[in-house]
């Protein structure tokens, strides 16, 4: 089998490359940069830019089975192709907020919603099978934080209590891995969340007493905070972000075990994550003494919500 992984320079997809050549699997590591690739000797790297069907064909020549992106301007025309190539299985790295009322007009989860539906009428015509892995939200959006934290403010949050189900990178990998890997998993769609359900205010203590350093906060109006963010984030997807935190403050995050169901063991801690990533998190040194701050001012920093 040779599995062809798309977005190779993300955290879940770098670390499902691993996972197959440790497992003897044959990986081709696809990116819209390949050359910034530097995966195990056995890997191999290929120009894959889903947003250029052009580089379809030869990232797919050969390929039993693929690990994909949700990039929704191509994604018919990536299946159309993967059909032509021969392609058995595609699993697609969807999220969980394809599953709200309103998610054909969220911009967060509107292209997680069309490339589902576009590999789904793939499958339903016997091109391919297609399995959707939707997780909620990734605990590396706490690294937005880390900046903030390592000058001694923290970030500014117009939600603090808002909750979220941070699941560990790897945990999702390895779920990817195994439904690529085991054929009675295909073909369904797996919600896939972290083991807690815990607010902005609790995952900032964790890094606390994980870092060793004060994680504070600030609160300020979803009116500020936008402004504060208008120079990086588009208005549209600003209104998305805060109307999930408005919707999610106060309210844990229903939870799944799918990652046991899929893995064999329970979902990774946020507390684990803050210990694996605790060095982005660290504060640098001047002399003996760590430095409160890296930069003066700086926009404020908030968390993502579920992405891919």
């Amino acid at each position: 089998m040779t599995v062809l992984v798309t977005g190779s320079r993300g955290r879940v997809a770098s670390t499902l490359l691993g996972l197959l050549d440790t497992a003897g699997v044959k990986a081709r590591a696809g990116s819209k940069k390949p050359t910034d690739l530097s995966p195990s000797p056995g890997v191999e790297t290929v120009r894959c830019d889903l947003s250029d069907p052009a580089t379809f064909d030869t990232a797919l020549k050969g390929v039993d089975s693929v690990f994909l992106y949700a990039e929704a301007a191509h994604a018919g025309t990536f299946a159309d192709r993967a059909r032509a190539a021969g392609v058995e299985h595609i699993v697609l790295l969807s999220s969980s907020s394809v599953l709200a009322q309103d998610a054909a007009e969220n911009p967060i989860a509107a292209s997680h919603l069309a490339a589902e539906r576009a590999l789904s009428a793939a499958a339903e015509s016997g091109a391919f099978e297609a399995t959707h892995l939707r997780p909620g939200a990734f605990a590396t959006n706490a690294l937005q934080w880390a900046g903030a934290l390592k000058e001694g403010r923290g970030p500014a949050l117009p939600y603090p209590h808002a909750y979220s189900d941070p699941i560990h990178e790897r945990d999702v990998a390895e779920a990817a891995f195994a439904v690529l890997t085991e054929p009675r998993l295909r073909g369904s769609s797996y919600v896939l969340t972290g083991p807690e359900s815990l607010d902005f205010t609790e995952q900032l203590a964790i890094l606390a007493e994980v870092t060793g350093h004060p994680a504070p906060y600030t609160t300020v109006t979803p009116e500020e905070w936008k402004e504060s963010v208008a120079g990086f984030i588009p208005e549209r997807f600003a209104d998305a972000l805060l109307a999930y935190w408005s919707t999610h403050n106060g309210h844990p995050t229903p939870l799944t075990t799918t990652i046991e169901t899929l893995t064999g063991h329970p979902a990774r801690t946020f507390t684990t994550w803050a210990q694996d990533h605790a060095q982005a998190f660290a504060h640098p040194v001047v002399g003996n003494r760590p430095s409160p701050r890296l930069r003066p001012g700086g926009a404020p920093r908030a968390m993502g919500v579920p992405s891919a």
